[in-house]
């Protein structure tokens, strides 16, 4: 079909925003060195991103691939005894990232492969998040308590 002179049978349909920034916070999961779950965020304000994260150990410590997973050697529970991993949580690093660089998120929509965990959920609302749009489910009853007391929208992204 001829529109204005352009070939439409060529142009690929558009992604809507939801899309856009979910396909951009799976890239950035594809970063992650956890060895048990790959996640990643994306911070996005005026649809514009202004930080990403994915969940890895700290910079410049080695990875767990080189160390192995100290919750996996322990066996301890998902969703339990964050406080036991080597790595930062993919949404965490996403703060930090913004910080690091001097970018306020305050008012920002935060877009991840997973629902965030306790320990994320509250960086997230001192951090000034009002939305997180997220893909896989993670069981976080507290989690959802302290985004939901708190008035922070929360989304799952359709499938």
């Amino acid at each position: 079909m001829d529109i204005g002179g352009t070939d439409t049978s060529r142009l690929v349909e558009r992604p809507d925003n939801d899309t856009y920034f979910m396909k951009m916070a799976e890239l950035v999961s594809t970063r992650s060195t956890c060895l048990r779950r790959k996640v990643g965020a994306v911070v996005v304000k005026e649809k514009r991103v202004l930080s990403t994260g994915y969940n890895g150990a700290p910079r410049g410590l080695r990875h767990c691939g080189e160390v192995g997973c100290v919750r996996a050697r322990d066996n301890v529970e998902s969703g339990t005894r964050h406080e036991l991993c080597r790595g930062v949580h993919a949404e965490q690093n996403a703060v930090i990232q913004a910080a690091y660089f001097g970018v306020s998120i305050k008012g920002g929509s935060m877009y991840a492969t997973n629902f965030p965990c306790v320990l994320c959920a509250k960086i997230l609302v001192n951090a000034g998040i009002v939305e997180v749009v997220f893909k896989d489910e993670y069981v976080d009853e507290l989690s959802r308590e302290i985004l939901d007391e708190s008035g922070v929208a929360v989304r799952k992204f359709p499938r």
